[in-house]
């Protein structure tokens, strides 16, 4: 009778480790969750805090005009009365003159002449 009982309870604690590793509620997978929900957490808070800086420009649009005129000001370049507008232009890089051909009116010499004596002489 001892046997017995020591069998089943074997069985059961068996059974119960098999659920413990590998049955649904399994340690492995509630620690998978459990990394899956930290970064969960930590992308929702990037996103908060994303969310709060948003709000907060929306708030300043919304009641004050200086917002307004700094985006007025750097992506369309507008200037209010009395600003001095400064447009600086910047140099283009020097670029390589072609040489001109003789159909162009220009003689470029392919060789160089000898412009004197004759080198026969």
């Amino acid at each position: 009778m001892l046997k017995i009982v020591i069998i089943v309870l074997v069985l059961l604690f068996t059974a119960l480790q098999y659920h413990l590793w590998f049955g649904e509620g399994s340690w492995p997978r509630a620690q998978a969750v459990r990394e899956k929900f930290e970064l969960q957490m930590s992308e929702n808070e990037k996103l908060q805090q994303s969310n709060a800086t948003m709000e907060a420009e929306v708030l300043d649009l919304k009641t004050g005009l200086d917002a307004i005129e700094e985006r007025a000001r750097a992506e369309l370049g507008l200037v209010r009365q009395g600003d001095v507008y400064f447009q600086i232009i910047q140099p283009d890089k020097p670029k390589a003159t072609p040489e001109l051909s003789q159909d162009q009116g220009e003689d470029i010499p392919s060789t160089p002449k000898n412009h004197g004596a004759d080198p026969s002489d």
